[in-house]
């Protein structure tokens, strides 16, 4: 993996978490506004629109940058619309950076001839 596929994997892992947690913070500011005055929605949903189109944007460049297939790529994006998916996307982005050091240290030492 190269410089620039991991920082684009890095960038997207960077903004999933806050992505997801906006997402929370904007439902639960929803539910807020139908049950009592408190009314957030306006606030919540421009911090939220900004995170979801810097997601975008950044899942776009990891795709291409990563070379994912259709299906993983469409798992990401899908994982960006659902109220936990930022969190679960930003644990399998980490997962598999550490996967990818891992095997290029085993690459540079010699071990693993792939």
């Amino acid at each position: 993996m190269d410089i620039k596929t991991a920082s684009a994997l890095h960038r997207l892992r960077l903004v999933s978490g806050p992505e997801a947690v906006s997402f929370l913070l904007l439902l639960v500011c929803s539910v807020l506004k139908r049950t009592t005055e408190f009314n957030a929605v306006p606030v919540m949903g421009a911090i939220h629109g900004v995170l979801f189109i810097l997601y975008v944007i950044f899942w776009l460049d990891a795709w291409n940058r990563a070379k994912w297939d259709v299906r993983t790529a469409a798992v990401y994006f899908v994982l960006s619309v659902l109220p936990f998916g930022g969190f679960y996307a930003d644990r399998k982005l980490r997962r598999a950076a550490e996967d990818e050091v891992i095997a290029s240290r085993a690459r540079r030492e010699g071990t693993v001839k792939a």
